[in-house]
């Protein structure tokens, strides 16, 4: 399968896609733009600049969204107001890079450092309640987040690894027993972002690989969808029935004349249906 092209180049490095019928449609991140960008369903384009970095963001249970800054997280209200929460880290060479929502309403999102050193990213938990805890320490490009229809799974990549991991999650316990889910040959490119069907299914990004990949629950790979632009960064199901997949990707450490599709929203049509997205409960 091939992916359509969804809209021009709107982003240098676009990330994080999630689909709310609040925001009335999908969002992204422009991540080192500090920009949240929501294309309606009508085609238009609306972009807020938020932070140095906006690298994430949910929707939240009483509207609005939770973004994820440079060093901290952000509380956008339904009438568009934004609170800054206090920054969770002081280090000016780490940022937040990508996340999710757990079934508890509570946004994990991880970090990275900007030089990409080994073993400088964390994982945190940003709580209903506004408090924040680290969930999982030593990675170096904490990447796609997102958990099983059942919410006992949550699948996870640090890019470099090569690979995607799966946790198993409970509320009391939060993320427990990192293993490997799926191995991403090397010549395939290097596992980004990436989002979970209704039917278990783990759909993931391809950074310089030109592609989604679909794993099936037993972590084989069952579905290749082949995307015009090198970097693709992530992906997420929308749309009225949450059947239509949407994937980001990067211009980053291009030349202006190279892929000139990069920084395109794509989109497909694989035949399953997504899960609507979790809202955070704070």
């Amino acid at each position: 399968m091939r992916a359509d092209q969804l809209t021009d180049p709107i982003t240098f490095h676009g990330e994080g896609p999630v689909y709310s019928p609040e925001w009335g449609g999908l969002r992204l991140v422009d991540l080192f733009a500090g920009d949240v960008l929501t294309l309606a369903d009508d085609g238009t384009i609306d972009r807020r600049h938020v932070d140095t970095i906006a690298a994430a963001l949910r929707p939240r249970t009483g509207g609005g969204a939770v973004i994820a800054g440079e060093r901290g997280f952000i509380l956008e209200d339904a009438d568009g107001t934004l609170t800054r929460l206090p920054e969770v880290w002081a280090d000016p060479t780490v940022r937040m890079n990508d996340g999710g929502t757990a079934p508890d309403g509570s946004f994990y999102c991880g970090t990275m450092a900007y030089d990409q050193r080994t073993g400088a990213g964390s994982l945190y938990r940003l709580a209903p309640d506004g408090s924040v805890s680290l969930a999982h320490a030593g990675v170096t490009i904490s990447n796609g987040l997102g958990w099983s229809p059942d919410g006992s799974l949550a699948y996870y990549n640090d890019t470099p690894t090569g690979r995607i991991g799966v946790f198993d999650w409970a509320p009391e316990t939060g993320l427990t027993g990192l293993r490997t889910f799926a191995e991403i040959p090397d010549a395939a490119g290097y596992p980004d972002g990436l989002t979970v069907d209704a039917d278990g299914g783990v759909w993931v990004a391809l950074y310089a690989g030109g592609a989604v990949h679909r794993y099936a629950p037993d972590g084989t790979l069952d579905e290749v969808i082949e995307v015009a632009a090198e970097r693709v960064t992530a992906c997420t199901f929308g749309g009225a029935d949450l059947r239509q997949l949407f994937i980001t990707t990067s211009r980053e450490g291009l030349a202006p004349d190279e892929d000139p599709l990069a920084g395109s929203v794509f989109t497909a049509v694989p035949g399953v249906a997504g899960v609507p997205a979790t809202a955070f409960g704070g």
